[in-house]
């Protein structure tokens, strides 16, 4: 016991030096490389620095693997170049049971990092995405999928009292969504101007997104600035409504599969199922019955 606790505090304390370094290097790469890739915005040298801490999370997790195997090679050349190898089997202890103090290790070292550094992977990409999308674009995510339903933002230009144009905002909320988020299904948009908040809400059965525009079918829409907006609502069996929304950046707005941590996995993919981005788990047929199988 007390020799297989010596090699375990010798794979430990190897596996955290080789870690430190592999992670000192992946900081100082990303540094560099968002200073280049942000250069437009004038981050600088401190906030190059933060979103390397965010965005290096994913890498080093990434690379967990390999630093566990280099570990385990450095620790036997080191008790190689040490004799202790030697001494250790010159004494009678069998090679196996070396060989498992350093596996059992790394094994709870691997499901601590599942259960804890996972949802910190998590937590740091979504921030790194998130102030990505704040730089570039002034917004944060365009989609949101909640659990009955799907929600989308997008800029919708407007013109003030003077004819100056002003960026509104749009906010969608639909009931299902085609698997891209192209066509969505009993969609509302509720159309927010930065002067005086809600102008208009329009329903509609199904929009569509073509090349600019929603297409949208069976539309009601309200003047929310009239003092009576049902007595002015007005019906269309088709509208278009103008959108900087394009197939391309709702998918890119889902985010990365790492920002989402391992424990929220099962509600994600029912809420995606919900949402129609994913087709229903198939039904398994048994000889009990039948019965939702998820896979």
């Amino acid at each position: 016991m007390i020799l297989s606790t010596y090699v375990a505090r010798r794979f430990l304390r190897m596996l955290v030096m080789i870690a430190a370094i592999f992670g000192a290097i992946l900081f100082l790469i990303d540094v560099v490389e968002q200073i280049r890739r942000f250069s437009d915005e004038n981050i600088g040298l401190s906030g190059a620095a933060g979103l390397s801490l965010l965005n290096i999370t994913a890498s080093f997790y990434s690379i967990l693997p390999l630093i566990t195997v280099l570990a385990g090679i450095a620790l036997f050349l080191g008790l190689s170049r040490s004799s202790e190898l030697v001494a250790i089997r010159a004494s009678g202890r069998s090679g196996i049971r070396v060989l498992c103090a350093p596996a059992i290790t790394a094994a709870l070292a691997g499901m601590l990092a599942v259960a804890v550094l996972n949802p910190m992977v998590a937590a740091t990409t979504k921030r790194y995405d998130d102030a990505v999308a704040q730089m570039r674009s002034g917004g944060g995510q365009t989609v949101s999928v909640g659990d009955n339903a799907v929600w989308l933002r997008q800029a919708l230009p407007e013109l003030d009292a003077n004819g100056a144009e002003t960026a509104g905002q749009v906010v969608i909320r639909a009931s299902r969504a085609s698997p891209d988020a192209t066509t969505l299904y009993d969609a509302t948009f509720m159309v927010y101007s930065p002067e005086i908040g809600p102008t208009r809400r329009i329903d509609a059965a199904t929009a569509r997104l073509t090349q600019g525009a929603w297409e949208l079918t069976d539309t009601k829409e309200w003047p929310l600035t009239q003092p009576n907006p049902e007595a002015m609502a007005r019906t269309a069996p088709r509208l278009e409504l103008p959108t900087d929304l394009t197939a391309a950046r709702i998918r890119d707005s889902f985010g990365r599969p790492e920002a989402i941590p391992v424990w929220q996995l099962p509600t994600f993919i029912q809420g995606l199922e919900r949402a129609g981005f994913l087709p229903p788990s198939p039904t398994r047929s048994g000889p009990g019955g039948t019965g939702p199988a998820r896979c």
